[in-house]
């Protein structure tokens, strides 16, 4: 026992705050810290086990041998193990050993505040910190502008994995690598924030890293804790934000993972009708419980603070929201007032939000969430569950629906694509056109277009200037920017060698232009959460199976009419209203030959006549492309 010199890092006040739940810094006293005592260097180590009889550290350095490193219990009743190991350094390999006062059932746990761990399938944690110095002074003073709900708001999703992998060794790109070949990439390609699905260590690849096992580390399979801060760095750097995908939802039952971790059920929900998630075969945390909730929130906060991450999109936040998710008569328990809300959750979302915000104003957490509930994106103080922004994902299903139909079909369809607007401001609403839609057999996104090879990426063009111009920020996952035909496969690189072919080439540069177009114009992003931004031109053309509508900003001047064309019925002379008299002058047409369109446009001004039309005093004949979205800009 001497090996263990008794030792803390906790105060008083670190323990009341743990025990109320209300301890958002957990990391920086969990888990080992390199530390010197009495002029000697090593580690200290803490970790919560209040079930615990006795708690080992066992590691390279004593060979495993449980009983060589024990830890001291704390006297408060916290439920804290802890203790100084002399001489214990960086790049250590540890777990604890646990022997539990339940039936002497003894577990073998990775740290669940390691900052590193071994590289899968081996589940070691590995004591580590790291000098990284960051360069992106400029962008964290100024990214306020970048993040927030009045600016552009174009997400690139990536799974590091299979976005692109080295060719002549067939392995993953590290982050080093990828902080070249992905940073630039997408500064070429003018998207504003870059999304990465989980990058927390995770055991096992074909879960694309939504089961988490090391929430407080980067993944080994791409390289160290400080390569993954320079690859955010150099994003910064190039003025890109970045979000994380992060998963407080649920968590997988592997046995060095959080999962009865001290010989009871410590982290996850003792109630297998709270506890146990059916269709993942996971774990769910239990939000009952103080100490949890001081794991997850001090989690997210770690992200921001220790790896300056702009964002946070928050999994499965449907699943956590409802008892009865994903369960049958029976197989749940309504809360106290006799509903279906999981209220703890509630709590503990509002909660999250509301120290996010105070510590990182400049930030967003975005919800991935499903269902009707309300306000998951107004703040807490009127009621709501303090979101910067929800995945819109009625949108989604609407749309994609909408645009697999045969163009012959869809004036009997003219509702799909017009009804979101009747609750597009319900919600900070963004448009995902996520990884969920391309596998599982539901093909990729061009491969749901209708039509010849044409056709289909005519549709294509046309769907995302849809999507660029209906309220809300904008999703895109990785390989749609160029057609990819194929679904999305984690074990393989996208399909980059399409762009020897012209149609793909020009799909990349379309999107590309329409990023530059909707970061450009101040219309399409200003009031993008406000009613006051949009109005409807027509949305009951049927027959012809047209939408238009106008885009207004601060600014008058920078108003714009955009008009979408869902058929491949060229249609000239077609009459519009518009609010006041000029001209219309195109800036964007999807259509262009250098988007591998047939190049019909409107080439010289229009003038606006002093007619009534759809409402509008004034009103515009144009010519409108085939399956192509026309953006207007107005000149007195």
């Amino acid at each position: 026992m001497a090996q263990v010199k008794v030792h803390s890092l906790f105060t008083e006040f670190d323990i009341n705050l743990f025990k109320s739940g209300k301890h958002y810094r957990l990391y920086e006293k969990m888990g080992s810290h390199l530390i010197t005592v009495d002029g000697i260097e090593g580690t200290y180590f803490a970790v919560w086990a209040p079930t615990a009889k006795q708690v080992s550290v066992v590691g390279d350095f004593n060979y495993w041998m449980e009983g060589e490193h024990q830890l001291n219990v704390r006297w408060d009743s916290s439920g804290i193990w802890e203790g100084f190991i002399p001489l214990i350094g960086k790049g250590t390999t540890y777990k604890y050993k646990i022997q539990s006062h339940n039936n002497d059932i003894k577990t073998e746990k990775a740290d669940p505040y390691a900052r590193r761990y071994e590289h899968n399938p081996k589940t070691a944690s590995i004591v580590w910190d790291d000098d990284y110095k960051w360069k992106d002074k400029d962008w964290m003073k100024t990214r306020k502008e970048h993040n927030a709900i009045d600016a552009p708001y174009s997400v690139y999703e990536v799974h590091l994995g299979s976005w692109k992998r080295h060719a002549e060794e067939d392995r993953f790109l590290s982050y080093y690598e990828l902080a070249d070949d992905l940073v630039k990439y997408v500064s070429d390609m003018n998207f504003t924030h870059v999304e990465l699905m989980p990058i927390m260590e995770f055991p096992y690849d074909p879960s694309w890293g939504y089961q988490l096992t090391g929430y407080f580390a980067p993944t080994s399979r791409f390289g160290y804790p400080e390569e993954f801060k320079y690859l955010v760095d150099k994003l910064h750097q190039a003025g890109v934000g970045i979000i994380l995908d992060w998963v407080p939802s649920h968590f997988p039952e592997d046995a060095h993972g959080l999962g009865f971790f001290d010989g009871s059920h410590l982290y996850e929900h003792p109630d297998r009708r709270k506890g146990y998630h059916q269709d993942w075969k996971s774990l769910i945390f239990n939000y009952e419980r103080n100490e949890v909730r001081s794991f997850l929130i001090s989690n997210a906060v770690f992200w921001m603070d220790q790896y300056h991450a702009d964002g946070l999109r928050v999994d499965a936040v449907a699943s956590m929201l409802f008892l009865d998710y994903s369960r049958e008569d029976g197989e749940w328990e309504p809360n106290m007032y006799g509903g279906r809300e999981n209220l703890a959750v509630i709590s503990f979302l509002k909660e999250l939000n509301e120290e996010v915000y105070a510590s990182f104003p400049d930030v967003q957490t975005i919800a991935e969430e499903s269902t009707a509930f309300p306000m998951v994106s107004k703040p807490t103080f009127v009621g709501g569950l303090g979101f910067g922004m929800k995945w819109m994902m009625g949108w989604m299903h609407d749309t994609l629906e909408y645009f697999g139909k045969d163009p012959v079909y869809r004036k009997y369809h003219q509702n799909d694509i017009t009804f979101s607007l009747a609750y597009a401001f319900t919600e900070n609403f963004m448009l995902p056109l996520s990884h969920d839609e391309v596998v599982y057999g539901k093909n990729s996104i061009l491969g749901r277009m209708p039509g010849d090879e044409w056709q289909r990426f005519a549709n294509l063009r046309l769907l995302y200037g849809y999507m660029f111009t209906h309220p809300g920020t904008k999703l895109l996952f990785m390989g749609g920017e160029f057609g990819q035909y194929n679904e999305w496969d984690f074990q393989e690189s996208l399909d980059w060698n399409l762009l020897e072919f012209a149609p793909h080439k020009n799909m990349l540069n379309y999107y590309k232009s329409l990023n530059a177009l909707y970061k450009n114009t101040p219309a399409l992003y200003e009031k993008g959460f406000s009613g006051e931004g949009f109005e409807w031109i027509s949305y009951d053309d049927h027959e012809n199976c047209v939408i238009s509508y106008i885009w207004k900003g601060y600014k008058e001047a920078d108003n714009v009419v955009v008009v979408c064309n869902l058929t491949p019925t060229v249609r000239k002379n077609y009459k519009i209203g518009v609010p006041s008299k000029g001209k219309l002058v195109e800036v964007f047409n999807s259509d262009s030959e250098e988007f591998g369109g047939s190049g019909i446009a409107n080439k010289k001004q229009t003038t606006i006549k002093k007619e009534s039309w759809n409402g509008k005093d004034y009103s515009a004949e144009i010519t409108l492309p085939p399956l192509a979205v026309t953006i207007f800009s107005f000149k007195s």
